[in-house]
């Protein structure tokens, strides 16, 4: 159980982390959400919305920060 608790404990950081890093990432200006490749189409009764960009993004990012996570308790 003591695994369990720690784990637990590490993957909220890391969320909280993520969180604010998007956070202060639209209080500078990123555009998360708004990117170059982010799929809007509106009509007159109809609005699709699809960030494929973003997504890309956020999961670069998170593929990067997890390798980094493993990486330091593989030490």
């Amino acid at each position: 159980m003591n695994d369990l608790g720690k784990w637990l404990v590490i993957i909220g950081c890391a969320v909280a982390l993520v969180g604010a890093l998007v956070w202060l990432g639209a209080k500078v200006g990123i555009p998360f959400g708004r990117l170059p490749g982010d799929l809007s189409i509106s009509r007159e009764k109809f609005s699709f919305y699809f960030p494929i960009a973003t997504s890309i993004a956020i999961s670069i990012i998170l593929t990067i920060l997890i390798n980094v996570v493993l990486y330091l308790f593989r030490r």
